[in-house]
């Protein structure tokens, strides 16, 4: 087990605690660089949208996961950054110009919706958020003189400097790799910030953070403005890799899978922002593999115990069936979020920090050791 002795604060803050961490992050940077090149055209496909999802997990994360701040209309910032890039196309902005303006744009409308959170908390807030996601959705639809309405929009190639980055090529993998890093080190380093530890200490305490002179209505607005700038920018990578939007593709159906990464990965962590980003987009390729495959292995196990083979097509027959039946994904996606919030709240990430503190501290580790302790909510901890 590493024991790291700190002689001075700017330990505590360093971007990398230690060697152990460098050696880590570089060789998955290693294999992400070289996966194209290595993986099929299908895989490096679901990587890109990995990358975009996990920008929109950190953009999430700062507002729920440091802020404490709930919201289920990030679908409707994530179609601002994607509206405002097939729109700049049609006037021939170039990409550099027009993805930053994806971002400044979702920014700026993020901190007018941020203004309700000054006054609106829990439950309500997020009626809020989903009544914005709403009106989002209806305006796109009946704004027809600018986003063509149902009919949708088509997106061009992004090209900078006059080189062309078609969607499936390894260059556009590179870029949302490259935002991703990007838009991760920008969230590391405002936690590091005044900023980032006010943010958090808004989250634990709304009274003791203005007992400390903290400006709690200024930050809630900041944290909305970073969560929506940043959703907003893979929005802009969103629309390419897709070449086409319309607002049926921004429903609050894709606002719960986006709190959906947050509550997965592991709230309050950005290891947990891009698990969880990976679980949503790999879950479908590894639906599409069990309903392919487990009625053939079923099928041919129950052969090896003696079943006919009327008895196999039945057996094949009715999983196919269950495989293919409407809201498979909804009911995984349901139990999956009710057995994180009953036997493991901290999400994935939280599960690796045990796993690993269990090998680290074998064979010397106690039973109390993983003890989950008791929570409480904001109100109860300032009666």
């Amino acid at each position: 087990m590493r024991f790291i002795f700190k002689t001075d604060y700017d330990q505590d803050i360093k971007l990398i605690p230690h060697s152990g961490y460098a050696w880590s992050y570089g060789a998955l940077m290693l294999a992400l660089l070289a996966a194209p090149f290595v993986l099929g055209s299908y895989m490096q496909s679901q990587l890109v949208f990995v990358f975009i999802y996990a920008t929109v997990a950190v953009g999430l994360m700062i507002l729920a996961g440091f802020t404490g701040l709930a919201s289920l209309g990030h679908a409707a910032f994530l179609a601002m950054g994607a509206y405002t890039t097939a729109v700049a196309q049609k006037y021939g902005v170039p990409f550099p110009v027009y993805f930053v303006l994806a971002g400044l744009l979702a920014g700026a409308i993020g901190a007018i919706v941020g203004f309700p959170a000054l006054r609106l908390q829990g439950i309500y807030l997020v009626i809020a958020t989903i009544a914005f996601g709403f009106l989002m959705e209806e305006l796109l639809a009946r704004w027809e003189s600018v986003t063509h309405g149902n009919e949708g929009l088509r997106v061009k190639t992004a090209e900078i400097f006059g080189y062309a980055i078609q969607r499936d090529s390894p260059s556009f993998y590179f870029l949302c790799l490259a935002v991703l890093v990007a838009v991760i080190l920008l969230t590391l380093n405002i936690l590091r910030s005044p900023t980032g530890r006010a943010l958090i200490a808004v989250r634990d305490s709304e009274t003791a953070a203005r007992s400390m002179g903290i400006d709690v209505a200024g930050y809630k607005v900041k944290a909305f403005a970073l969560s929506a700038g940043i959703t907003g920018l893979a929005g802009s990578l969103f629309a390419h890799k897709m070449t086409f939007i319309s607002p049926e593709m921004f429903t609050l159906a894709l606002s719960i899978e986006f709190i959906m990464m947050v509550l997965i990965g592991g709230a309050g962590s950005l290891h947990g922002a891009v698990l969880g980003a990976i679980f949503v987009v790999m879950v479908d390729p590894l639906l599409t593999l069990l309903k392919d495959d487990v009625p053939n292995l079923v099928a041919y196990i129950s052969g090896l115990f003696g079943a006919g083979a009327a008895t196999k097509a039945a057996i094949y027959e009715t999983l196919a069936r269950w495989g293919s039946a409407a809201g498979l994904k909804g009911a995984i996606y349901g139990i999956v979020i009710m057995a994180f919030i009953l036997f493991e709240p901290h999400g994935l990430y939280g599960r690796w920090l045990k796993i690993k503190l269990f090998f680290q501290l074998f064979p010397l580790y106690k039973q109390a050791t993983f003890v989950r302790q008791k929570t409480y909510m904001k109100s109860e901890r300032v009666r």
